[in-house]
């Protein structure tokens, strides 16, 4: 037995359930280990950035708006993020040709390569903190927590639908 299972007073799943704490509550107490352990050196980068440029690899030239709703975050903090991330050399933004009033957000060669090095280090970090589920449970998680995220994020992007509606009114 592990010393974390000595001294967890977490009831196991085939315990009764009814004063476990929920979901919620574990995700955020799971993300806060992650957050613990995600420091700038292990990462090589600020674990935020890390994040931001997943999202920017997975969603090729998105709109700078959608990191504001991906992130729940106000365009201003976005702004200043995106700023870090180019001074960086991570990331660039370019305008729309769609809409010249917008910018798209694009990963560079070097934001890929810093970012496929801190997911190597990440991958460390989710073995120490998921230590006590196997390959298949991870595999699992996994998609459990895609699934629900898929769940909460828009399908279609603002500025897509932005882009519908000027063509539906301009024909």
């Amino acid at each position: 037995m592990k010393d974390a299972e000595k001294t967890s007073t977490l009831p196991a799943m085939d315990e009764g359930m009814a004063c476990a704490p929920g979901s919620m509550v574990l995700l955020t107490r799971l993300s806060k280990q992650v957050y613990r352990r995600s420091s700038e050196q292990l990462l090589g980068m600020h674990l935020r950035h890390l994040v931001a440029l997943a999202y920017v690899r997975d969603h090729d030239d998105c709109p700078q708006q959608d990191l504001a709703d991906a992130f729940c975050m106000d365009a201003n903090n976005v702004v200043l993020l995106l700023n870090e991330l180019e001074q960086l050399g991570y990331a660039e933004r370019v305008r729309d040709p769609h809409d010249r009033r917008r910018h798209l957000v694009r990963l560079t060669r070097s934001g890929a390569q810093a970012l496929r090095r801190a997911e190597r280090a990440q991958e460390r970090i989710e073995d120490e903190v998921l230590q006590a589920l196997d390959a298949d449970e991870r595999r699992t998680l996994w998609q459990l927590l895609t699934r629900a995220l898929r769940g909460v994020e828009p399908t279609e992007s603002p500025a897509a639908a932005y882009a519908e509606t000027t063509a539906s009114i301009s024909t």
